[in-house]
C-alpha cells in the first residue's frame, strides 16, 4: 500500500508541474502575442491556437489529474444548510445523476474525438483528435469522481482528501 500510495504521490506532482507548464507556456505565449501584433504590427496566428489549445489542455487535465473532489464547486449555501443525513441524499443523487450521464455519454465522446481525426488545426496543422483526446481522461475522471461521491453518500464515509484539514478552508474555521 505504501508503494502505491507513493506512485500516487509522484503522479500528483508530476501533473501539478505539467499543469503549471502549460498555464506557464500560456501565459508566456499571450505576451508575445501581444508583442507581435500591438508592438511589432505582425499578426500571427500561432500563438492564439497555442493559448486555446492549452487552455482546453490545462482546465481538462488539471480536472482529470490534479484537483481533489472536495475542490470542485458545489453550492456550499444549500449543502450545508441541511443536515448531514440530507447532504448524503445530495450526494448519491449528484453523484449518480452525473455518473449515469457520463457513462451514458462516452461512447458519443469517444466517437466524436476520434472523428475529429479528420481535420487539422490551422496553423501546426495537428489532427483534432490529438487536441481533442484529453477529453477522454477528463470523460473518465468525472465518471469515477461522481461514483466516489454517491459511494461516500451512500456509505457515510467521508473521501480521502476530506479527512485531511487545510488552513485555507473556509470550514475548519
Amino acid at each position: 500500500m505504501n508503494t502505491f500510495r507513493n506512485w500516487a504521490n509522484r503522479i500528483a506532482a508530476w501533473s501539478n508541474h505539467l499543469t503549471a507548464a502549460l498555464l506557464l507556456s500560456m501565459f508566456i505565449v499571450f505576451i508575445m502575442q501581444i508583442v507581435f501584433r500591438y508592438l511589432l504590427g505582425w499578426p500571427v496566428l500561432w500563438t492564439v491556437e497555442w493559448v486555446t489549445i492549452t487552455w482546453l489542455w490545462g482546465i481538462l487535465f488539471s480536472f482529470a489529474f490534479v484537483l481533489n473532489t472536495s475542490e470542485l464547486i458545489r453550492l456550499d449555501i444549500v449543502y450545508y444548510a441541511v443536515p448531514r443525513g440530507m447532504q448524503r441524499v445530495f450526494d448519491v443523487f449528484s453523484g449518480l445523476t452525473t455518473a449515469g450521464i457520463f457513462i451514458w455519454t462516452l461512447p458519443d465522446a469517444w466517437d466524436y474525438v476520434t472523428f475529429m481525426r479528420i481535420e487539422r488545426t490551422a496553423a501546426f496543422l495537428w489532427p483534432f483528435d490529438f487536441v481533442f483526446s484529453i477529453y477522454i481522461p477528463f470523460h473518465i475522471s468525472v465518471i469515477v469522481r461522481m461514483l466516489l461521491v454517491a459511494w461516500s453518500g451512500l456509505f457515510a464515509r467521508p473521501l480521502p482528501e476530506e479527512l485531511e484539514t487545510h488552513p485555507e478552508s473556509h470550514t475548519h474555521d
